[in-house]
């Protein structure tokens, strides 16, 4: 069951859940008061910025990772050919979360930009008015002294703690400060307060069923994220083929 839940995808180990197993398993995990649980999720971005960064692959190694876009999606029918139960993105999963915990919760939010923090705040209470939704900090506190927000994250004892303030800042902060009590459940989560404050719009819905949300980003803002997506992604695809001949050769060499 261990391995069937999880898949190798460039040397790092996503959860391969459908979204209502994801949900149930949270859900369950957040009624049961259990050990602290941190999640990320991984794209062909951050799969990208990995392969180059040591130390945010280590911090991903040590947490629980979701998978993220059409990427990561292609990376696991190449290297297991199959395709990942769900695509739990951010954007769609944490969302979904909140509604789907009944049990009136303590949610702490930190990062983007303080009117985008303020406007998440308020639509999150919207979407699901039965939590209790605590704006920390925005994401531009001095990151050489967290003490401050750390502090604040203590004495509020949160349920789930989001931390938006983008690849690989986020998972390189949460790596190196959240410790048990500064949320039983920890998201990385991007540009998640963005959307949810409506600052910026999201892909119509058929664009995203047909999985193609990055190309209305990138024609959105092409002049921030045409590297990411024109050049990254062919870049991603090299890693993956590299990572599937390596492992075939490796295989090939061990004696029958």
């Amino acid at each position: 069951m261990e391995q069937q839940q999880h898949r190798d995808i460039i040397g790092i180990r996503v959860a391969a859940l459908g979204w209502r197993q994801a949900l149930d398993d949270l859900t369950r995990a957040l009624d049961e008061k259990g050990p602290q649980r941190i999640f990320n999720f991984l794209n062909a971005n951050n799969a990208n910025l990995a392969m180059r960064d040591p130390g945010y692959r280590k911090g991903l190694s040590r947490c629980e990772v979701l998978p993220d876009g059409v990427g990561v999606e292609i990376a696991s029918r190449t290297l297991h050919g199959i395709s990942f139960p769900a695509n739990l993105n951010g954007t769609d999963f944490v969302p979904a979360l909140l509604v789907h915990a009944e049990r009136p919760l303590k949610i702490a939010l930190i990062g983007a930009r303080p009117e985008m923090l303020a406007g998440a705040a308020k639509n999150f209470k919207i979407l699901t008015p039965w939590h209790e939704f605590h704006e920390v900090s925005d994401g531009f506190f001095d990151k050489s002294d967290s003490s401050p927000v750390l502090e604040k994250l203590a004495a509020i004892d949160p349920d789930i703690t989001l931390v938006a303030m983008g690849t690989p800042q986020q998972e390189l902060w949460i790596d190196s400060n959240i410790r048990p009590g500064h949320g039983r459940m920890v998201f990385g989560v991007g540009a998640l307060f963005d959307f949810i404050s409506g600052a910026v719009p999201r892909a119509p819905m058929a664009v995203r069923q047909l999985r193609l949300e990055w190309v209305w980003r990138l024609v959105q803002e092409p002049s921030r994220l045409w590297y990411r997506y024109i050049v990254g992604n062919p870049v991603f695809l090299f890693h993956v083929f590299r990572y599937k001949f390596r492992r075939v050769h490796r295989d090939s060499e061990i004696p029958a």
